[in-house]
């Protein structure tokens, strides 16, 4: 299980006063009111950052963070990610996964036999789907509904699926 969860990414510089324009990575960017610091990740380090101020803009998050008041402190973090601890994610209902979690799982038909690997959500309007790489190549895609997946096992790194008729057509 990953021990860092991405909620956005730093896109640009927003004015002077060294802001940042986020794009929000997570389902409700209004969460970014509730948080009071994120980790930014430069690739060489992870910097915790208090959050001072957040404003919205489009679809992006404007955040300032303290100690941070000139632009030129700010610029080059651009393109960089922002996380949270899991202690600071948000609160999953039954059924309901970080995606960082499903990434890499091995996904077992119900008959016992391994159908491959997970290897990414794309989210629909309707409900998720679960691309699957195959053992010989191919990729599957797996509507992420009950009649679907019967089972995931985070812990255990695994996931249980009903292969339903013309998925592998």
């Amino acid at each position: 299980m990953e021990e860092f969860l991405q909620v956005g990414a730093i896109t640009s510089t927003h004015g002077i006063r060294g802001e940042v324009k986020v794009f929000p990575t997570t389902d409700d960017a209004k969460r970014f009111k509730r948080l009071k610091d994120v980790i930014l990740n430069t690739g060489k380090e992870k910097i915790t950052l208090e959050i001072e101020g957040v404003k919205f803009f489009k679809q992006f998050v404007i955040l300032k963070f303290k100690g941070i008041d000139n632009i030129n402190d700010v610029e080059k973090y651009k393109g960089k990610n922002l996380y949270v601890t899991r202690n600071n994610a948000v609160r999953l209902r039954k059924d309901e996964y970080f995606v960082a979690d499903l990434i890499g799982l091995e996904v077992w038909k119900e008959d016992g036999l391994r159908l491959g690997t997970l290897t990414d959500v794309l989210s629909t309007g309707a409900n998720d789907v679960y691309e699957v790489q195959m053992e010989d190549g191919k990729k599957v895609l797996l509507p992420a509904i009950k009649e679907c997946i019967l089972e995931v096992d985070i812990e255990g790194g695994r996931m249980t699926i009903h292969l339903m008729d013309g998925l592998l057509d």
